[in-house]
This record gives structure tokens, C-alpha cells and sequence, in this order.
């Protein structure tokens, strides 16, 4: 019996690997569509800045300078909802990548409130932005393109 558990719990792991490759925001091709502004293929470091300005502005529900945990998971709810929309995938892999996917917003809410306030403050929100953006752009030329190879990849 032991034997058989090893196999289906790296099938499982293998698995949910596979799933949050297709989902995670930070994935090439969803990179790219996310920030892309002038659709060109291409995303420059003068838009990420810019979507990312915006977006924190418009997460800031309460115009008080930084994002509680409600609104910084409630906006990425937003996001992961029109993904989830447009997927071809079953209502039960929907459910289950929606749990999975909200739990690590939480996660990732901790990670990112550095000074642990309880609120991501701007300077929080833009350095992870500057991270996400220096790993994604591989060839460290201040533009993001497909095909590129992330940092340390």
C-alpha cells in the first residue's frame, strides 16, 4: 500500500505543477498579455511601471497609500475570475484552480507586507513589481519579449 501512495502523490504533485505553470501571473505569455500596452509583443519597463501604477491605485479602495489584505486578494480575485471564464477547463479543475490559486493570493499578501503592517505600502508594491520584472526580463535589456528566457533560467 505504501508503495502505491509514493507514485499518486508525485502524480499529484507533478500534476498541480502542470496546472499552476498554465495559471501563475507571472508566466511568460501571460506577462506579456498583461502588460503589453501598445500591443506589440513586447513589454518595456515604462509599461510594466505604468500597469502597475495603475493597478495599485485602483486596488486601493481606501485611498490611505497601501493595499489591506482585502483588497490586494479581492483584485487579484477579479483577475483570476475572467481567467477562469474564458477557460476550456472542467467546473471541477475551475474549482480546484480557484482554491489553490486564492489560498497562495494569501500567501502572497504576508510575503509581500515586508514590514508586516498589515498593508502592502506603494514602495512594497513597486518592489516586487521591480523583481517580477528583472525575472522576467532574462537578457537584463529593459524589455520583456516572447520566447525570452527568464533570469537564471
Amino acid at each position: 500500500m505504501t508503495t502505491l501512495r509514493l507514485p499518486l502523490a508525485v502524480t499529484a504533485a507533478l500534476l498541480a505543477l502542470t496546472t499552476s505553470a498554465q495559471a501563475a501571473p507571472h508566466e511568460a505569455s501571460a506577462f506579456i498579455t498583461d502588460y503589453d500596452l501598445n500591443k506589440d509583443g513586447k513589454v518595456t519597463s515604462a509599461e510594466f511601471k505604468t500597469v502597475r501604477d495603475k493597478r495599485f491605485a485602483a486596488m486601493d479602495v481606501s485611498k490611505d497609500g497601501g493595499l489591506n489584505e482585502a483588497e490586494y486578494v479581492g483584485e487579484y480575485e477579479g483577475r483570476l475570475e475572467a481567467q477562469l471564464a474564458v477557460s476550456t477547463e472542467s467546473a471541477e479543475r475551475k474549482a480546484e484552480e480557484r482554491t489553490r490559486q486564492m489560498r497562495q493570493a494569501h500567501v502572497r499578501f504576508g510575503v509581500l507586507d515586508k514590514d508586516k503592517d498589515q498593508k502592502i505600502s506603494a514602495q512594497e508594491y513597486a518592489a516586487s513589481g521591480g523583481r517580477a520584472f528583472a525575472e522576467q526580463d532574462g537578457d537584463k535589456d529593459g524589455v520583456v519579449s516572447t520566447g525570452e528566457k527568464k533570469a537564471g533560467a
